[in-house]
């Protein structure tokens, strides 16, 4: 069984989801947690995407494992092949980076936040113990090496013959997220964030998450459990009318240095394929159902 589950920490799915208004060919993945123990699995991950030939790269934080002493490995991301764009995660400040701290920092997100767009404020996880010079340090490697971090940031970004409004807002966890004031658009407009239970009522199109791993062990009851929303580990929830994608993201916890998961593969999520994109990945990917937006 753990010879399965340590195969299926490498076994990455491409999931294709089909969004009303979105630009063709925008690939998203989040939680690489870069380290020595898996740089190989994530730099086959890099070349899948760019097999892919993405019209825009999105990532969606936890590019660190929160014990690192410099961010060397974070030079993977030069051999992208199309312009990335991001947020930083949890593991990024190193905070909630454990079974206690996290469960502490989900009952505080819960209990202190007020996550509507219009009175939305984390502060409370503001308390000191986010490392923010690590996350300074880290935001200027991810930046060298090609990938331009939004925090509490938006930027409209050409893709193709079209634009897409990037929102990225800053770690929640981290009591960092400050969702800046975006003008008002017809442009299809998308939130980049780190852990779902962060997201708010936003004017967006499509928001995505990442954060959960989708469960990493993804057995038969707690995959009931998502399916009926009653957990949001993994797949599209939706907030008030507006689409949200939480991935299972690409890589996983590890257990004595190994990436394990079971029933719950890694994926690359692609939006709305190009024709070519289709003929690329044939019949391997995993479509949903097409999702309008609000």
């Amino acid at each position: 069984m753990t010879g399965y589950m340590a195969w299926e920490g490498r076994a990455v799915d491409v999931t294709v989801l089909t969004i009303d208004g979105a630009p063709e060919g925008v690939v998203y993945i989040t939680d690489p947690h870069v380290k020595e123990s898996n740089i190989g699995h994530v730099r086959e991950v890099i070349s899948e995407v760019n097999r892919l030939n993405p019209s825009l790269v999105l990532i969606g934080g936890d590019f660190v494992t929160g014990e690192e002493e410099d961010f060397s490995s974070q030079e993977v991301w030069r051999s992208l092949d199309a312009p990335a764009y991001a947020v930083l995660g949890n593991h990024d400040y190193r905070v909630g980076t454990d079974g206690r701290t996290g469960i502490e920092r989900l009952l505080a997100t819960r209990a202190s936040a007020m996550i509507t767009a219009d009175a939305y404020d984390v502060s409370a996880l503001n308390d000191g113990s986010a490392d923010t010079a690590f996350a300074d340090d880290l935001t200027v490697a991810l930046e060298e090496n090609g990938v331009h971090v939004l925090r509490n940031d938006h930027a409209r970004v050409p893709v193709g013959d079209e634009e897409i409004v990037i929102v990225g807002v800053d770690d929640g966890w981290a009591g960092m997220a400050d969702p800046p004031e975006v003008p008002a658009t017809d442009t299809f407009t998308v939130y980049l964030i780190h852990e779902p239970s962060c997201r708010a009522d936003w004017d967006a199109d499509l928001i995505l998450a990442g954060h959960t791993h989708g469960g990493q062990f993804l057995f038969p009851v707690i995959a009931q459990l998502n399916d009926l929303g009653v957990v949001e580990l993994a797949g599209m929830f939706e907030t008030n009318g507006t689409p949200t994608y939480i991935s299972r993201g690409v890589c996983s916890a590890s257990f004595a240095g190994v990436d394990l998961r079971f029933n719950c593969r890694p994926e690359i999520v692609l939006i709305n394929p190009t024709e070519e994109q289709l003929r690329t990945i044939g019949g391997s990917a995993t479509p949903l159902p097409e999702t309008g937006t609000a």
